[in-house]
C-alpha cells in the first residue's frame, strides 16, 4: 500500500492503534467509523469534540511529542506532507509505518479519504463518503456562478495569502472565486501590493490566525472598493469529510457577498 507521497507502507493486518496528527483526518477517521482504534490525536483536533475531550493528545501539529506517541505503540501513524514536519515523520518512521498524504487539490483530497478507506479496510465507509461529496458539488455547480476575484487571507502581521498552487486555491475555484494572486504556497503580501491587486473580495479564515471582525473594518478602510467578510476556514482547508458541509456554506457565502 502506498501513500500520497509514494512510499509502500508495510502493514501486519488492520492496524488497531492509531495515531492521527492532521485535525481534519482525525474527523475523517470518525466518519468512516473508527473509534477505539485511535489511540492519540493533536491539540488541534477539535472534531468530533468527544474525542477532543477523551483522546490521548501527543503536542501540536508542528510539535509533535514523539516520546509520547512511542508509549502509546501505535501500529499506524496517519501524517500530512504540510501539516507536519518532515523531521518528525522521519523520527516517527523509526518505530512506526507512517502514512502521508500530501493534499493540494479537491481530487487530491478525494484519493486521500480513498486511500484510507483503502489501508483501514473502510472503503464502504468511503465510498459513501466520496458519493456524498461528489453529489454535494454537482448540486453546486448546477448554479452558475461568476467569478468573482478574490484574496483568501490566513495570516495577519504580516498579511500571508492562500497561493496558487494550494488546496484552499481549488477549493476557492469551487466556490465561484478566482484568486488574484498567482505565485504559490502561501505568500507575505504588503497592504500596497493588496491594493495593487484590487480584489473585489477578500476572504478572512478563521483559521490559523482567528481574524475578527475590527480586521474587517481595518480592511475596508484601506480598500474602500473592495468587499471584505469573515469566513469559516476549515470550510475551505479541512480536506476529509468536512467537505461534505462546505458547498452548502459556499452557496450561503455568495448570497451574504
Amino acid at each position: 500500500m502506498k501513500d500520497q507521497l509514494n512510499r509502500t507502507i508495510k502493514l501486519v493486518g488492520t492496524p488497531k492503534r492509531i495515531v492521527s496528527l492532521v485535525p481534519s483526518q482525525t474527523e475523517l477517521l470518525y466518519h468512516l467509523g473508527l473509534d477505539e482504534e485511535i489511540v492519540g490525536i493533536t491539540k488541534f483536533c477539535v472534531h468530533p469534540n468527544h474525542w477532543f475531550e477523551a483522546k490521548q493528545k501527543v503536542g501540536g501539529t508542528k510539535s509533535i511529542h514523539i516520546s509520547q506517541v512511542e508509549r502509546l505503540a501505535p501500529d499506524l501513524i496517519i501524517a500530512n506532507k504540510e501539516e507536519n514536519t518532515k523531521e518528525d515523520i522521519e523520527r516517527m518512521q523509526a518505530f512506526c509505518p507512517v502514512w502521508v498524504s500530501d493534499v493540494s487539490s479537491f481530487d487530491d483530497a478525494l484519493n486521500m479519504i480513498e486511500g484510507l478507506g483503502l489501508l483501514l479496510n473502510r472503503m464502504a465507509q468511503a465510498s459513501q463518503l466520496l458519493g456524498q461529496i461528489r453529489n454535494a458539488k454537482r448540486q453546486f455547480e448546477l448554479a452558475t456562478l461568476q467569478k468573482t476575484p478574490a484574496l483568501y487571507f490566513i495570516w495577519k502581521s504580516p498579511y500571508m495569502v492562500a497561493g496558487c498552487d494550494t488546496f484552499i486555491n481549488d477549493m476557492m475555484k469551487l466556490a465561484g472565486f478566482e484568486n488574484v494572486v498567482h505565485q504559490n504556497r502561501y505568500p507575505i503580501l504588503e497592504l500596497s501590493e493588496i491594493q495593487k491587486l484590487s480584489p473585489k473580495l477578500i476572504l478572512l479564515s478563521s483559521e490559523p490566525f482567528p481574524f475578527k471582525q475590527n480586521d474587517v473594518l481595518a480592511l475596508s478602510q484601506q480598500l474602500p472598493d473592495t468587499k471584505v467578510i469573515l469566513v469559516d476556514g476549515e470550510l475551505f482547508s479541512w480536506y476529509g469529510s468536512r467537505m461534505l458541509q462546505s458547498f452548502d456554506y459556499f452557496s450561503a457565502l455568495h448570497e451574504q457577498i
